[in-house]
């Protein structure tokens, strides 16, 4: 695992946002307990949480987009130094114009806050029938749920369409959530099975 904690470290140092070990536990310990196998991740950064989503089990496959060139580069770098380019596929573009012909298990919605419903309802049509979406940030360090944390105003637009997603995610007639406090505040939503006609 020296390669993961190295990553880390490259993250800190350079203020590259990552998951917050809680976080990324709950959905490396989902992955192996659902028997998840292909998950789409929207946001990749520098590689990190796909890594570790591959290293859960030999047969997890992840696709992730990238819009920042930079990071899109130093996540390759760090998908090939751990011998994971056969199983981590990365592109780089805009999450909401990107489009795939398979079905997902899981689906992690970590890319720009405030396009979070986008990509949901963009991708909703990708996810397997057992599939998840799990959305990350969704307490954004509390300010969530305590909006007097910050008084800086792109931050508190960018609270308040979180907040707005949270409502699209409990109103939501097709999928039913399960928000968890892990981390930085995780959103599970699985579809609602149709309902059988006899």
């Amino acid at each position: 695992m020296e390669e993961i904690s190295q990553i880390k470290r490259f993250a800190k140092i350079h203020s590259v946002p990552i998951m917050k070990d809680e976080g990324i536990d709950f959905i490396c310990n989902y992955i192996i307990e659902h028997n998840v196998k292909s998950i789409l991740e929207i946001g990749t950064g520098i590689g990190y949480s796909s890594i570790r989503f591959a290293k859960t089990k030999d047969d997890v496959f992840v696709s992730t987009i990238e819009f920042d060139i930079e990071r899109y580069h130093e996540a390759v770098k760090n998908v090939a130094d751990n011998n994971l380019m056969d199983r981590i596929l990365v592109y780089l573009g805009d999450a909401a114009t990107y489009t795939f012909d398979r079905k997902f298990d899981l689906i992690f919605i970590d890319g720009p806050k405030a396009q979070y419903r986008k990509f949901f309802e963009h991708f909703q049509d990708n996810l397997s029938e057992d599939g998840v979406f799990i959305s990350d940030n969704l307490s954004f360090h509390g300010m969530v749920e305590d909006l007097s944390l910050t008084h800086n105003y792109r931050t508190i637009k960018l609270v308040k369409k979180i907040r707005k997603y949270i409502d699209f995610l409990k109103t939501n007639p097709d999928f039913k959530t399960e928000f968890l406090a892990y981390g930085d505040g995780i959103a599970v939503s699985k579809k609602i099975p149709p309902h059988k006609t006899t």
